[in-house]
């Protein structure tokens, strides 16, 4: 079914008109922050700093950029390096660049119907596209509207026989891969979210209300979204419509009780592939490969969540030396180019899950922004390769990262 988009019917022109030094917007992006930039200027400041921040004193939030950052790649120049392959596969799936859209909440804040447009960019880029349980739009929005099927991330809720319908409503809707997210059974606070008032209903706030007003392209492409609620609990309770009362039962739906039985329990109801989401402690990731696990993400919530945790890049070599060849092994936090991409490989990633990144691409040009986001990661991949030897995303050697004692 094709989804009406007034904001993005003339993005780009506006974006080509706009030029400085005589060279379109459009062709002057040369990588993710320069789509970080556009995005800030698009997106009401409200919902752009909850896309960007982290919990508490964001410790781990800048964590997770340092230690990529420090990482240094290994230059190797007299390999033959004329064919060079990105794709693989992903849990099974076959994909054409290492990378996932991970699950993101409110994205259809971001940009208007803003999961269904990223995940038409993922189909067509050939990559997944996972869908949050805290999305704008619904499971059923997007498996009536994308070009293809997606993931499913699930936050598992006290109230177990919601739970057990999301699953159902996920398997029905052809997702093949669930992810279970284990790192939000509490929630960690971000002080940026407080300070605009950002909240399930958001405070109205004169700072808040000029805020919008300071973005119509934005306001007015948000009359046309599908829904303005989180689509897949709007049937949870009666008057759903009342964003306060659903924001409570949201609240008293965080379990602290759950552990690996629950994974049990969503490996007995869930057919597909299964990729537990949060671990950065290895004794987790033996836990969650017994319970089911065909992959495991490890994950820090991109520092949303416990501040002072280790990065991804530092806790990542234990969880794969622990967990070896028995399951997949997924990275998360902190991408923002294809070096990075290239890193998290050679640290023994099979592939890596990017949020902000993508987000931004979103913000500034909807759909075609993603696009743009994934064609920058596939071409810094592709460099990266070529100066390091490495030939296949499949087979990067662990070697393409200097150690310290070289």
């Amino acid at each position: 079914m094709a989804l009406a988009d007034p904001v993005h019917d003339k993005e780009i022109g506006v974006a080509t008109a706009s030029k400085t030094k005589g060279v379109p917007e459009w062709d002057r992006i040369a990588n993710i922050e320069d789509l970080r930039e556009i995005a800030r200027k698009r997106v009401p400041k409200t919902f752009f700093e909850y896309v960007e921040a982290g919990s508490y004193d964001e410790l781990t939030l800048r964590a997770n950029r340092a230690c990529l950052d420090a990482l240094e790649l290994r230059q190797r120049v007299m390999v033959d390096v004329s064919s060079r392959v990105q794709a693989t596969t992903i849990v099974g799936q076959p994909v054409s660049l290492p990378v996932v859209l991970a699950p993101a909440g409110l994205t259809g804040a971001v940009y208007p119907n803003g999961e269904i447009h990223a995940a038409r960019a993922a189909a067509a880029f050939g990559i997944p596209f996972c869908l949050s349980t805290m999305s704008v739009c619904s499971i059923e929005d997007v498996a009536d509207s994308a070009a293809g099927p997606f993931w499913f991330q699930l936050y598992l809720m006290k109230d177990h026989g919601f739970s057990r319908t999301l699953i159902e409503r996920a398997h029905a809707a052809q997702c093949p891969v669930l992810v279970l997210t284990m790192d939000l059974h509490v929630e960690g606070q971000r002080v940026v979210d407080v300070h605009n008032g950002l909240g399930i209903p958001p405070k109205l706030t004169l700072a808040n209300v000029l805020d919008v007003a300071m973005h119509p392209r934005w306001a007015f492409g948000m009359l046309r979204s599908r829904e303005y609620t989180f689509g897949n609990l709007k049937d949870a309770i009666r008057n759903s419509g009342n964003l306060g009362i659903l924001s409570e039962w949201v609240k008293q739906q965080f379990d602290p009780s759950f552990d690996q039985h629950d994974v049990e329990w969503v490996r007995k109801l869930w057919p597909g592939k299964l990729i537990v989401k949060g671990i950065l402690d290895p004794q987790d990731a033996e836990i969650a490969v017994a319970a089911g696990a065909d992959a495991i993400l490890v994950s820090n919530h991109g520092g949303r969540q416990l501040d002072g945790a280790p990065s991804t890049a530092e806790a990542f070599p234990a969880v794969r030396d622990v967990v070896g060849d028995r399951a997949e092994l997924l990275f998360d936090s902190g991408i923002r180019s294809g070096l990075d991409l290239l890193k998290a490989l050679a640290l023994g990633a099979r592939a890596c899950f990017i949020g902000r990144a993508y987000l931004y691409g979103l913000g500034a040009y909807g759909e075609q922004g993603v696009r743009k986001t994934l064609s920058l990661l596939s071409e810094e991949l592709d460099t990266g390769m070529a100066l390091t030897g490495v030939t296949d995303v499949r087979a990067v050697p662990r070697d393409v990262i200097v150690q310290p004692s070289e």
